[in-house]
């Protein structure tokens, strides 16, 4: 039997869809390869010179070298998965205004208590403005530096993700029309729109001011990471490839081949110059994997990302993600002060706040993210939303 007929049951655009336990474990990696690239060096704006892990210079520099890239692709991947899952869950018939709604209490009180948290333990000392454009999410819009890390650090990538949220509304419009025989050529041409995000960012803006030893300049590397609009690409791409997945035209692909791919990206954004190595390298493996993962999925495939543990890992990720700022930035330095460790003292130290992370993830996602989308994601005087904002669903052409 051909994939696109294993997995043709999913449906037309618009119809109810199974879970993907798979793509909610993926969530998890994505979050520690961001951790990650903050625990080894945990600078932050108002600590130019942070206590590392490891007292040896020559250790600190690899791991730095290793894992810096991974901040970068980790927030990648969770745009295009944001795309990509929203699209999958997305049905006709809710209101453009219940769909914001429930996207809304899904970030927003995590992000208020992580920003009250982090400004009264560490950030108000040095963040401007009071924190307020981190609290509002306007600060990535903004081209001086000295808002992007303001208060809690992390959360400047909900300015992208509100965004994509008040637009998917219009988006899926034209991307529900997209004839199925042309789908991985839209796939193709996003990819292409992102590459030339990346020539832009190097042709059209100044090289000049930059920190020493960077390789964009402060106005390029704002744009091409972290201003919204240059990463709605990711998103939209996401949002592309759930189509191809809908309709059953995605290929069969071994899991073991796309891991394969993933390391093999990885390492080249080791070598590959900003600002390809944002997000571009890994676009397409990302891709790759998220399409992979979910006709597994499909297929009634079991993977070890969709075993019970990961799921539940991935289910906090969104939580341990916006705790991290108080675990590194906070409390290591208030329980252990500015001491630096071996290689083996560095290496549990890393491992525990890591399961400090989980811990506070877990608490944070208990105590208020679930009851927040229990209690706030749809209307008291209304009937339940479906996940989905009130659109004209044009029907998907048929492949010629």
């Amino acid at each position: 039997m051909s994939v696109a007929a294993e997995i043709s049951h999913t449906g037309a655009l618009g119809e109810r869809r199974p879970d993907l336990p798979a793509l909610t474990g993926l969530r998890i990696i994505a979050a520690l390869l961001v951790f990650m690239s903050h625990v080894v060096y945990p600078m932050t704006s108002g600590n130019q010179n942070p206590a590392t892990p490891y007292s040896d210079d020559g250790i600190t520099q690899t791991l730095v070298w290793l894992f810096y890239p991974g901040g970068y692709i980790g927030v990648s991947f969770f745009f295009i998965l944001s795309g990509f899952v929203i699209t999958w869950s997305w049905r006709p018939g809710g209101r453009t205004t219940s769909f914001w709604r429930r996207r809304a209490v899904k970030i927003l009180p995590n992000h208020v208590v992580t920003w009250g948290l982090a400004m009264l333990l560490f950030a108000a000392s040095f963040t401007p403005l009071w924190g307020l454009p981190n609290l509002f999410l306007v600060n990535s819009f903004s081209p001086d530096p000295n808002l992007w890390g303001g208060a809690n650090m992390p959360a400047w990538s909900l300015s992208s993700e509100l965004l994509f949220y008040l637009l998917f509304p219009f988006l899926i419009i034209p991307i529900a029309k997209i004839r199925e025989n042309r789908l991985w050529l839209s796939a193709a041409l996003v990819v292409v729109a992102m590459a030339a995000v990346c020539v832009a960012t190097l042709t059209l803006l100044p090289d000049s001011p930059r920190y020493p030893g960077e390789a964009l300049a402060l106005t390029q590397f704002w744009f091409v990471y972290m201003f919204p609009p240059a990463r709605l690409f990711e998103f939209v791409l996401g949002m592309v490839l759930a189509r191809i997945v809908i309709s059953g035209r995605w290929p069969r692909i071994g899991v073991a081949p796309v891991i394969a791919l993933l390391v093999a990206a990885y390492a080249a954004t080791l070598w590959v110059p900003e600002p390809y190595s944002i997000s571009l390298v890994t676009a397409i493996p990302f891709g790759l994997a998220i399409g992979t993962y979910a006709a597994a999925n499909l297929r009634g495939r079991r993977t070890f990302m969709g075993s019970r543990v990961m799921v539940w890992l991935g289910t906090v990720s969104f939580a341990f993600y916006m705790t991290q700022a108080v675990v590194l930035y906070w409390l290591r330095e208030a329980v252990l002060g500015d001491t630096e460790y071996g290689p083996v003292g560095g290496t549990l130290l890393i491992l525990g706040l890591i399961a400090v992370n989980v811990v506070a993830a877990w608490l944070l996602h208990k105590l208020v993210e679930a009851p927040a989308m229990r209690h706030w994601s749809r209307s008291k005087k209304a009937p339940p939303p479906q996940e989905a904002p009130r659109t004209p669903v044009p029907a998907a052409s048929s492949a010629e």
